[in-house]
């Protein structure tokens, strides 16, 4: 597999992530995202996607586009056990994808706008990142009644992943976590799991520090990651 990939996309790292705890091999095709928007270049358009987003991920067989989609697609094929996609979440697993779609639309684009100057309406997608991140403070909650520190099972899933990187990185957007008590919680057990990888703006755990999760076992290894 390869993934077309810019290192500082969290909708590329959530992929980098389930690939990694899958230890699935996999090769990454670096993106010129800023300045260069090779995203937007006309070969990138014609031969890779012509929604000019990344990641893509390349199947051999076929190109797959969107960070939601390639998810269900390496747990669908690659976790057999069904740790990451696991059955009776589906409402749970629906609910997250659409708070981490929502996550992109606000504090990712307010980040890009912020980092890069991208266009956008700043104050607006500040306010509606704040809605999504107290949505899902309010669902991490509810999930702490049920003694679950996580969003769909007792266990890290996908939903987990999916949301967890433009929640982490808010801060880039101009947005305090400080009101968010449910969310920083969770971002605090997330970087503790076993094996877990950082990006840039997301540091790990500093040494020593008492964890706060454990990895479920995942499919088994089939080999290095990149």
């Amino acid at each position: 597999m390869r993934l077309y990939d810019y290192p500082l996309s969290g909708n590329c790292y959530k992929v980098r992530l389930l690939l990694h705890w899958l230890k699935l091999p996999f090769e990454t095709v670096p993106v010129d995202f800023h300045p260069g928007r090779e995203h937007r270049s006309a070969r990138f358009l014609a031969d890779i996607n012509p929604l000019g987003q990344l990641p893509v991920l390349d199947l051999g067989e076929r190109l797959l586009a969107d960070s939601g989609a390639i998810l269900i697609h390496l747990a669908k094929h690659h976790d057999p056990a069904g740790h990451w996609h696991p059955a009776g979440a589906d409402q749970a697993m629906e609910h997250a994808l659409e708070l981490a779609e929502q996550l992109t639309r606000s504090v990712a684009t307010a980040r890009l706008h912020l980092a890069f100057g991208l266009p956008a309406d700043l104050a607006d997608c500040q306010r509606r990142g704040r809605a999504v991140l107290r949505a899902l403070d309010d669902t991490l909650a509810e999930r702490a009644v049920q003694a679950s520190h996580w969003l769909a099972a007792d266990h890290p899933t996908l939903a987990d992943i999916a949301c967890f990187p433009y929640a982490a990185l808010a801060g880039e957007a101009g947005i305090d976590l400080m009101e968010f008590p449910a969310v920083r919680a969770w971002i605090d057990a997330f970087r503790h799991l076993d094996g877990f990888i950082p990006m840039p703006g997301i540091l790990p755990p500093l040494p020593g520090a008492a964890a706060s999760g454990h990895l479920p076992t995942a499919s088994p290894a089939t080999g290095n990651t990149s």
